[in-house]
């Protein structure tokens, strides 16, 4: 089984972040009444090395606390959307490049409340016109609420179709758009949607984002996912999913791709392919099952029933009591799930 190892890393230009922070009020820390005015005990802020801005052909660098998602290197950290297995899309020069009919890419590792930082090119010389030319997109929440990209250098189309445009929901402020083939960049602010009890939503999804650093969209409320048609209403899910991009099939160039999880997001999620949840699904001896939904498990046992969300490619957790799955196999071949709770611990083998 390949190991999917998630390197952290990253933050942006203090100035970037401080103006995005200040018109997110989800974002802003509230006061801490164990402290007074100006005390001295209270913790320093921790230190964090600023993000290098990319120059030209130069790339720059994620700041230290930032999750690296692509540093030219290897595509390791995004799969295919659906299933979860190898991307086609391929590694060049530093830059990861869609190909055409290769389907949409997401990441492994799942985020909620982040800023996503991708630096993007679209194809020269410029082929096509409207949306026909240099489309793609950044989605959040796999692929529900997309931040459009397009070459809307001198190309005419509907503006909530254009560059830096919530896509169906929120033209940009304004078209900063630079040439075909030069590098851009985008600095996103995304609050993820959150649901009651009763899966009906609590809070709308918020995107704020900065196009070649200057502000298009100022923490707007999605009405729901985007779509091409139709004004879909949300539909309840977990707050932290993956990030995705979309193959439109134009080969789109992405570069220095990073996010800072913001708040306290708590531990790693993953989101594992297909094939690697089919393995672990299955009836256990002791009365118990796990089973495979929607990209993820859910555990069945001593009468409860636990989903399970990923931490490593062999290690899960449930979010609502401390239990702890870890899976392996034995020398047969023979999947073998142990169970804690507390302080105890179960072993399950596979029928």
């Amino acid at each position: 089984m390949k190991s999917f190892a998630i390197r952290f890393l990253a933050l942006p230009k203090l100035s970037v972040l401080l103006i995005a922070l200040a018109i997110i009020p989800q974002c802003i820390a509230e006061p801490d009444p164990n402290y007074i005015d100006h005390d001295r005990d209270r913790p320093a802020p921790k230190v964090v090395t600023p993000a290098i801005p990319s120059r030209g052909d130069e790339v720059g660098k994620a700041p230290s606390d930032a999750v690296v998602l692509f540093d030219g290197t290897d595509n390791n950290k995004w799969v295919s959307l659906n299933d979860g297995s190898p991307t086609k899309w391929i590694v060049r020069d530093g830059y990861l490049e869609c190909v055409k009919d290769s389907g949409y890419i997401r990441t492994l590792q799942n985020f909620g409340d982040c800023q996503l930082h991708v630096e993007w090119a679209t194809p020269t010389p410029a082929h096509g016109e409207g949306q026909g030319r240099g489309n793609s997109g950044v989605f959040f929440g796999f692929d529900r609420y997309e931040v459009q990209v397009l070459d809307s250098f001198d190309n005419k189309t509907y503006s909530d179709g254009s560059a830096g445009s919530i896509y169906g929901q929120y033209p940009p402020m304004a078209n900063v758009t630079l040439p075909p083939g030069q590098w851009q960049t985008y600095d996103i602010i995304y609050i993820a949607p959150r649901f009651d009890s009763a899966d009906k939503l609590a809070s709308p999804a918020r995107i704020t984002v900065f196009h070649n650093g200057v502000l298009i969209q100022n923490n707007v409320e999605l009405t729901g996912p985007t779509s091409w048609i139709n004004r879909s209403p949300y539909t309840a899910h977990p707050v932290k999913q993956p990030i995705a991009l979309q193959d439109h099939g134009n080969p789109v160039r992405y570069r220095n791709i990073w996010v800072r999880e913001l708040g306290n997001p708590g531990k790693t999620e993953l989101t594992l392919p297909e094939v690697v949840l089919e393995t672990f699904a299955g009836k256990y001896d002791g009365n118990m099952e796990v089973t495979k939904n929607n990209h993820q498990l859910t555990l069945h046992f001593a009468g409860q029933t636990l989903p399970l969300y990923a931490e490593t490619e062999n290690k899960f957790f449930a979010k609502t009591t401390d239990v702890r799955v870890g899976f392996t196999k034995d020398s047969a071949g023979v999947v073998i799930a142990k169970v804690s709770v507390g302080e105890g611990e179960q072993t399950r083998k596979k029928l």
